[in-house]
């Protein structure tokens, strides 16, 4: 059976819903972050992106671009209250639904045209509901496969349904090469290089050609070229990585600094691992240099990890790989990716044991967390007397990514 996919993105999410709520702002340029002088933009309305402002900028150099913008605080509980209002919407059409994020997901609603019509009137109904019920506005993409539908979405944002045809070449091949998935900026060079820049020119291109150019990313380049994707709608997925990162107020380069902040990213994202029943097999550390330029080192550890003590030794052995302490750093983060459940784990019986112990010792942890707060119990060189104050941090909590 011909699958029948939807792609739903609610339009500038976290600025929308402060443009609900303050309905003086509607129509304005809204940033939605940190105002600090290290802060960065989480979210920002589509008045603010005619500036040129987007997502990751330094608020400093957002409001530089349009002083007149008004900068709201995260404020991710009424984030996260309209994001489970919209998904109820979704799940009245169809039970196979594959969060991506809070304001995303993909529907598979084959075989649902009976109840409801064709995917692209339920797309249209769902658009609808959305907009009477929460006040905010989603894109829609349909088509035969994820791929084709995430692209479809972001065709006509914002407030825009697109249903790719079938066959899709009318409206694939004359897409640039860096709407594909994957097709970063340095791909992108390599294949301007090589006189290709949209999706027609990159099928000129036999599979043994890009393979020998891209190796297995080749393989990966001809089929999206063809519109191929045969990943199903995962229902009920996971998040695919936990993890925080901290911008800070000057630059680290004491190493007792970067550890005690390394410290404090281990804690918040083990705390949130153990709240979700889940273990990550794959650490990754994310360093931001004082000139913007930014690395990533990441390994895989047997077995999986929710204890804040072993993520800190993995994480600080991966600061060991960059010029931390040799360069000033402006931001850190820790992220856990190939999460599983705690209870499907298997290990040695030592590791087990001691494991045993760990879990013991976090779960009482959390609980005197839970009972008295998040500051109630915390380690000795995190607590303010230890640490230099001077020095507090304003970047944002990173959230569950896809």
């Amino acid at each position: 059976m011909i699958r029948s996919i939807i792609h739903l993105d609610l339009d500038a999410f976290y600025a929308s819903v402060e443009q609900h709520d303050e309905r003086q702002l509607r129509g304005l340029p809204v940033l939605v972050g940190g105002r600090s002088g290290r802060g960065v933009v989480c979210a920002c309305s589509y008045e603010a992106r005619r500036y040129g402002i987007h997502s990751a900028m330094p608020m400093a150099k957002a409001l530089r671009l349009c002083p007149a913008a008004v900068v709201r605080p995260v404020r991710m509980d009424r984030y996260r209250d309209f994001s489970r209002r919209v998904f109820a919407i979704f799940a009245r059409f169809t039970d196979r639904i594959e969060p991506l994020s809070l304001d995303e997901a993909f529907l598979d609603v084959s075989g649902c045209e009976r109840l409801f019509g064709t995917p692209a009137q339920i797309a249209a109904q769902i658009r609808t509901a959305v907009r009477q019920e929460t006040g905010l506005t989603i894109s829609a993409g349909v088509a035969m496969n994820k791929f084709l539908a995430k692209l479809a979405s972001d065709h006509e944002k914002p407030d825009g349904l697109y249903v790719v045809p079938d066959p899709p070449e009318s409206f694939l091949l004359p897409l640039p090469l860096k709407r594909l998935w994957g097709v970063g900026p340095v791909t992108c060079l390599r294949l301007e290089k090589l006189g290709l820049r949209t999706v027609a020119d990159l099928r000129q291109l036999s599979e043994v050609r890009l393979e020998q150019l891209f190796d297995s990313a080749g393989r990966q380049l001809y089929r999206l070229a063809r519109g191929e994707d045969s990943r199903p709608v995962v229902v009920g997925s996971a998040a695919h990585s936990i993890g925080h990162e901290d911008t800070f107020d000057h630059d680290l380069q004491d190493p007792l600094e970067l550890h005690r902040s390394l410290l404090d990213l281990a804690e918040r994202v083990a705390t949130r691992l153990r709240s979700k029943s889940l273990l990550g097999s794959v650490v990754q550390l994310k360093v931001r240099y004082e000139d913007f330029s930014t690395v990533t080192r990441r390994r895989t550890v047997e077995p999986p990890l929710d204890s804040a003590l072993a993520i800190l030794q993995v994480a600080e052995d991966l600061l060991l790989r960059t010029d931390a302490g040799q360069r000033p750093v402006r931001l850190l983060g820790i992220s856990l990716s190939q999460l599983q459940e705690g209870h499907e784990v298997q290990g040695e019986l030592f590791w087990v044991e001691q494991r045993s112990r760990l879990s013991a010792l976090d779960g009482a942890v959390d609980q005197l967390r839970l009972r008295y707060g998040a500051k109630g119990v915390q380690r000795a060189s995190l607590m303010p007397e230890s640490r230099d104050e001077s020095t507090p941090k304003t970047g944002g909590d990173g959230g569950d990514s896809s």
